[in-house]
């Protein structure tokens, strides 16, 4: 039996059954729709498109390191990092609340 594959985001496991989903690096909508991708949590993925613009994600955040060294990303993944590796939740708080803060 092989290893599950590791989240590049967070780091932890992704089991089979976990929610999951791919994430383009370069949004499809900015000339990604055949470009990389990377198997994320689902959460992680949520976390990555609650943060930042689909233009912000193209214009500076291309690459899974990039993504990582985000400041809300950063405290996400420092969260994350403590739960399960199946742990799912709703994703607080979109760009436009977050901004208001």
């Amino acid at each position: 039996m092989t290893d599950p594959p590791l989240c590049p985001l967070c780091g932890r496991p992704i089991p089979p059954g976990a929610p999951q989903s791919r994430h383009h690096l370069v949004p499809r909508l900015k000339g990604g729709a055949r470009g990389e991708t990377v198997l994320l949590h689902q959460i992680c993925h949520n976390a990555i498109h609650a943060a930042l613009s689909e233009a912000e994600l193209a214009r500076a955040w291309t690459d899974v390191a990039a993504l990582r060294a985000h400041p809300r990303l950063a405290r996400f993944i420092e969260w994350v990092a403590t739960r399960p590796p199946d742990f799912h939740a709703p994703t607080a708080g979109g760009r436009r609340a977050w901004r208001r803060r």
